[in-house]
C-alpha cells in the first residue's frame, strides 16, 4: 500500500484530543493540556467522552469509537491527539472510519496503548502516524524539552528529518553491523503481539521495527519476543531499533530470574539483522517521537539512526 503523508500542522489549526483507550485522572490535566496547545498558538477541541469512565475504559467502546471518528470526519480538525494511553484501543479497531481517513488525512499522536490504533490506521490506509508524547501524560506539566523539540519539528516541518540522536550521554548501542533502510514500525511490543493474527497486524516485510515496553516482568517480554521469532516475523525485518524497556523487572526478585537486560541480549544474538538498541524511546520523559511508516537507514556499524524524508506533507 502506498503511504500517505497527513498535512503539517500550522499555527491556527485545530487540534482534537480524545481517550481512546483509558480516561486521564484528573480534568486538570486536560484543562492544562489544553492551555499548553493554546499558548503554542493551536485552537482545541476535546472530545465529548475524553472524561467519561466506564471501568478502566473511558466510556464505553461506541462512545470511545465516536469519539474519534468525530475527528476523523470534522474537516476542521488537522491532527487528533491522545490525552492518555492505559487500555482499550484495540477494542475500537473494527469501528474506526479508515475510508475517511484514508480520503482526509490527519496527524495522529499517541503511544503505549495507541499503538494499536497506529498499526491498524498503517495496514488499512498507508497513513503515517506519530508514536510522541501525550497531552494528559507529557504536554500538561513542564514536557522534557528534548522530547518538545524533536515532537514539534517532525509534525510542522516538511524537511527531510535526518538523523535521530539519543541525548550526548545516552549513545546508541549497535550490534550486528551492517546497514538497512525501510519503513518504520512498531511501537509498545505487547500492543503489537496482540495484533498478530488479525487484518491490523502490521507488514513486516522489509520494515525497520521499533519496541518499547513498560510494566512488564522479564519472562513476559521473554514470551512476547518468543512469540515474535516463533513466527518468522524478524526474518522478514530489514532491521531492529530497541527502545527503553522501562519497569520491566520480576514481582519477586528472590526467586530465580532474568534480568530484563538478560533478555534482552540474548534475544538479540539470535538476530541476523542490524540492531541499534537503548534507542531514546517508549516510556520515558525524555523521548524521541516516531513517525511510523517513514523511511529511515539504520547503520549499526557506526550506530546511527536517520530518517530519510519528511513524515508531513
Amino acid at each position: 500500500m502506498a503511504i500517505i503523508k497527513p498535512p503539517r500542522l500550522r499555527k491556527g489549526d485545530l487540534i482534537g484530543l480524545i481517550s481512546p483507550a483509558s480516561a486521564p485522572s484528573s480534568q486538570e490535566k486536560i484543562e492544562k493540556g489544553v492551555q499548553y496547545l493554546e499558548r503554542l498558538s493551536y485552537r482545541v477541541r476535546v472530545g465529548t467522552y475524553a472524561m467519561a469512565h466506564h471501568g478502566y475504559l473511558a466510556g464505553t467502546d461506541d462512545q470511545r469509537a465516536e469519539d474519534l471518528n468525530e475527528m476523523i470526519l470534522d474537516s476542521r480538525v488537522k491532527a487528533i491527539f491522545a490525552l492518555r494511553g492505559g487500555y482499550g484501543t484495540p477494542r475500537l479497531l473494527s469501528m474506526v472510519n479508515y475510508k475517511e481517513l484514508r480520503r482526509h488525512p490527519k496527524i495522529i499522536v499517541g503511544y503505549s496503548d495507541i499503538t494499536a490504533l497506529q498499526m491498524a490506521v498503517l495496514r488499512k490506509t498507508g497513513l503515517v502516524t506519530f508514536s510522541g508524547p501525550m497531552v494528559a501524560v507529557e504536554m500538561w506539566n513542564s514536557i522534557d524539552p528534548y522530547t518538545e523539540e524533536h515532537f514539534w519539528r517532525v509534525v510542522t516541518s516538511t524537511k527531510r528529518i535526518g538523523r535521530l540522536d539519543n541525548p550526548a550521554d545516552e549513545p546508541l548501542q549497535a550490534h550486528h553491523p551492517g546497514t538497512a533502510e525501510g519503513r518504520l514500525v512498531g511501537g509498545n511490543l505487547s500492543l503489537l503481539i496482540s495484533l498478530f493474527g488479525t487484518p491490523y497486524a502490521p507488514d513486516l516485510r522489509k520494515a525497520i521495527l521499533v519496541l518499547e515496553e513498560v510494566d512488564e516482568a522479564p519472562h513476559r517480554v521473554d514470551r512476547m519476543l518468543t512469540q515474535l521469532a516463533n513466527s518468522s516475523s524478524l526474518k522478514k525485518i530489514a532491521a531492529l531499533l530497541l527502545g527503553r524497556f522501562t519497569d520491566c523487572v520480576p514481582a519477586d526478585a528472590s526467586k530465580p530470574h532474568l534480568t530484563i537486560e538478560q533478555v534482552l541480549a540474548e534475544f538479540v544474538t539470535r538476530l541476523r539483522c542490524p540492531v541499534l538498541t537503548n534507542l531514546q524511546y517508549g516510556h520515558i520523559p525524555k523521548k524521541l517521537t516516531i513517525p511510523f511508516g517513514v523511511r529511515a537507514r539504520v547503520d549499526a556499524k557506526r550506530g546511527r539512526l536517520e530518517l530519510v524524508e519528511s513524515a508531513v506533507s
